[in-house]
Parts: C-alpha cells; sequence; structure tokens
C-alpha cells in the first residue's frame, strides 16, 4: 500500500519548512534509512529517511518550495499503484493538463508571422503549481529560467520572469508547456560587406557590476526578529570593564593541566558563561522573558550562546547552567556550537533562553552595543582585553563587558548592580568555583 511522506514537524514552534535539496527523485527505488530529501527550519537543517521501501510514484514539491509541516511532500508505493485517491487536488489536475497538452498539440499552427518549432516536442518539467501561474498570468515561457530539481521549472522562477515583465498570449503558454514553442522568427539585416577585421578592444573591467542573491531563509528570520527587538523595546547599554589577570591565570593554568586531570579544554568564553549562570538567578527580571506586557521569570539560568556559522547566528541554550560545573558547561558548549555550525541543532535547542552572551572578544571588539534576542530582557556583550594602567603605576589586562537591557522590563540601578557583580565574580573566579 502506497505512504505518503509529509513534511516533520521539528518543534512547537516550526510551522514551515524549506525543501533544500532532493536526494531521490520519481521513479528511484528506496530502502528504509535511505535520504530521500533535505529541509531546512528557519534556523536548523535536516535529513528526512524513508520509513518505508518502495519506489517514489510521485514528487509533490521541489527544491526552494516552503512546505507547511504535516503536508505532504512524496508518495513511496509499488509500481502501477494507483495513487490517485492521496494525490493533493493540485496534483489531481495532472492528467487533465496530459489532456490539454494532447490537444494542443493536434491544434493548427499559429499565425502567419510566427512558426512552431517542429523539432521540439519535448516534454515540459514543470509544477503542477508553476503551470497553473503561468496559464493563469500568461508568462513568456521561453524567458523562464528552471532552477527546480533536474530542470523543473517551479513556482518561483515564473515569478521571476513576470517580475521582469516577460508576458504572452495564453494561447502561447498552451503551445509551450504542450511541448511546441512558438517561435517568433526575427528579421534578418540585410546581407552587407564583411568589414576590415579590427583588432578587439581590450577587456573594461565594469566598475558597475554586481551580483544579486536572495535573503536566506535563516536570514530573513534573523532580520524580523532584530528589527523587532530594536523597534519593540526600550533599549541601553552599559559598559564596565574588569581586572582579568586572575581569569587569565587560572585559564592557564587549565590549558597546562587541565586535560591531564581529564577536565578537557575550557576557554575563557566558558568561563564567562559560568560566572553568569551562578550570578543571573539573583536578578529574576533580567533572567526573564517579556512576553506582551507580562514576565516568564525562569527557575533556572538557561543561558544562551551566540554562534557564528556560514549560515547566520545562531543561539543554542545551555539549559540549567547554574547546575553544571566548569567542566560540563565547557564539553555542553563544545558539542552546542559544533551542531550550530553543521546545521544540527533543533528548535528546541535553541527555545526558552532567559538571557543571551555574545562574545566579539576573539575579534579585537573593544566595545560594542549587543542586541536584545526577543523576548529576553538583556543581553551580555564580551569584548577583547586591553592593557591599562593602575594608579600606582602597573599594567593589568581589562576585560570589557557590554550589558544591553530593556527599561521597559529592568531600571538601570539593578542592572548596574549586575554588571558589577559579574565583574567581581569574574575578578575572583577562583573563588567563584568555591561556592
Amino acid at each position: 500500500m502506497a505512504t505518503v511522506v509529509i513534511m516533520p514537524r521539528q518543534g512547537q514552534s516550526v510551522e514551515s519548512c524549506i525543501i533544500t535539496t532532493w536526494q531521490k527523485k520519481k521513479g528511484d527505488r528506496v530502502e528504509v534509512g535511505d535520504i530521500l530529501f533535505s529541509y531546512e527550519t528557519d534556523k536548523s537543517a535536516f535529513d528526512e529517511p524513508a520509513q518505508t521501501a518502495g519506489t517514489i510514484l510521485e514528487v509533490l514539491a521541489a527544491e526552494g518550495d516552503v512546505i507547511p509541516c504535516l503536508d505532504p511532500v512524496c508518495i513511496i508505493g509499488e509500481v502501477g499503484e494507483d495513487i490517485s485517491a492521496l494525490l493533493p487536488k493540485s496534483a489531481e489536475a495532472a492528467p487533465e493538463a496530459k489532456a490539454e497538452e494532447a490537444k494542443a498539440e493536434e491544434a493548427p499552427k499559429a499565425e502567419a508571422a510566427a512558426t512552431v518549432s517542429e523539432s521540439s516536442g519535448e516534454r515540459v518539467f514543470i509544477s503542477p503549481r508553476a503551470r497553473h501561474l503561468a496559464l493563469e498570468t500568461g508568462v513568456d515561457m521561453t524567458k523562464v529560467v528552471s532552477t527546480g530539481p533536474h530542470g523543473r521549472i517551479i513556482e518561483r522562477d515564473i515569478n521571476k520572469a513576470l517580475d521582469a515583465g516577460f508576458t504572452a498570449t495564453t494561447e502561447a503558454v498552451e503551445a509551450f508547456l504542450a511541448g511546441h514553442p512558438i517561435v517568433v522568427e526575427e528579421e534578418k539585416p540585410a546581407a552587407a560587406e564583411a568589414p576590415a577585421e579590427k583588432a578587439a578592444p581590450a577587456a573594461v573591467d565594469d566598475l558597475r557590476a554586481y551580483t544579486e542573491e536572495p535573503m536566506s531563509n535563516i536570514r530573513k528570520v534573523i532580520a524580523k526578529s532584530m528589527h523587532a527587538s530594536l523597534s519593540e523595546m526600550a533599549q541601553l547599554t552599559l559598559n564596565s570593564s574588569f581586572d582579568a589577570t586572575a581569569l587569565m591565570a587560572y585559564r592557564a593554568k587549565l590549558k597546562e593541566a587541565g586535560e591531564a586531570l581529564g577536565i578537557g579544554k575550557v576557554t575563557v568564553n566558558d568561563m564567562v558563561l559560568y560566572a553568569v549562570s551562578r550570578v543571573l538567578p539573583n536578578y529574576p527580571e533580567i533572567n526573564a522573558n517579556l512576553i506582551d506586557n507580562t514576565f516568564r521569570k525562569y527557575k533556572h539560568a538557561n543561558v544562551g550562546m551566540a554562534v557564528d556559522t556560514d549560515r547566520g547566528l545562531l543561539v543554542p541554550v545551555l539549559f540549567g547552567a547554574e547546575k553544571m560545573t566548569l567542566a560540563a558547561l565547557a564539553a555542553e558548549t563544545k558539542v552546542l556550537a559544533g551542531k550550530a555550525r553543521e546545521g544540527k541543532l533543533t528548535p528546541d535547542e535553541m527555545a526558552n533562553g532567559s538571557f543571551t552572551v555574545s562574545n566579539l572578544g576573539s575579534m579585537g571588539v573593544e566595545s560594542f552595543t549587543p542586541v536584545i534576542n526577543p523576548p529576553q530582557t538583556a543581553i551580555l556583550g564580551v569584548c577583547c582585553t586591553v592593557n591599562r594602567v593602575k594608579a600606582d603605576g602597573t599594567v593589568y589586562p581589562a576585560m570589557g563587558l557590554s550589558l544591553t537591557f530593556d527599561h521597559r522590563a529592568v531600571d538601570g540601578a539593578p542592572a548596574a548592580k549586575f554588571l558589577k557583580e559579574l565583574c567581581t565574580a569574574l575578578e575572583n573566579f577562583d573563588l567563584l568555583l568555591a561556592k
């Protein structure tokens, strides 16, 4: 019996996914566990394995299509099996479209000013939705560039041609879809004497040249979130710094003997995250989300860590970070950062964060204004160390911290107290470990 493969739901907040790559095509034989297609949520990437063996009888979506969760994507069954009852309405129209093609093939040739390409007669690969849009809008199909799998024309290809102003008659569209495109013969210029050969002009670099590419799905989500953050919050940033001498000394000791003790690699950022997790529970309004004038105050320090990836900025969450040892926290940050860069994070691993830490110190940034990750009420920016001189003339490494907070939720005094307490904890990191 044929099986409908649906778009999985990855997390409760995910409503749709985009198909990025088809690993199998219509007519392919698949076994249980074979990867059918790859897809993305707004922040993660996944592969969908076959849950049943059989032949792919129908593919219902193309690469680049945004598919609502739980909607059908393809059908697996045995060759010759009747799947008409399983096809969505758009796909059920395919037999009618084939009948239209047959009629178009028998139709007389178009007007005298045009001729029909007799050598064509090839099948046109086009999705049902793209076919319907083409017939409805009268797009010039000869100007459509296919970007779907295996040269298939999909809906976005039609829209791109329409945006460029390429239109034609409905008859021309029908003829193209039937495999007999109408080709308008262009007037040939009168023969002229061949001009004397001239030296080819030297190539000139076009100083106005550029390329265009659509904004990725994850970039759209980040843009929407950051715009909402700045337009809907009353954000204010406090900047401070602390003496990082003790922190750097402890870090050096860990590098020297940590692996021998089975602690593993611990970075400065891990140490900052550890200190944040110990201070954060003391400030309920900062360890919180503000949603529609309602505080969601978390019982644990669910600290988000900003990770730079090829696909954009992702923020996996260290749940219950205040309960982790430094070694356990450092190990978990490596796992989450790796999954983020590989596109393997699930939406649930990025939801319900109570606070975020963004570290640009490794890039030499001395101070910056981090933007709050909605609906959180604050975010900490970690900066690089710079040498400063004390009143007695001694030089020390000062590390900068930038705290941005939502003034609707947090007043300046408690935000400043949080920053001061965090600086004290980091200046006395070895003592913080004893708590």
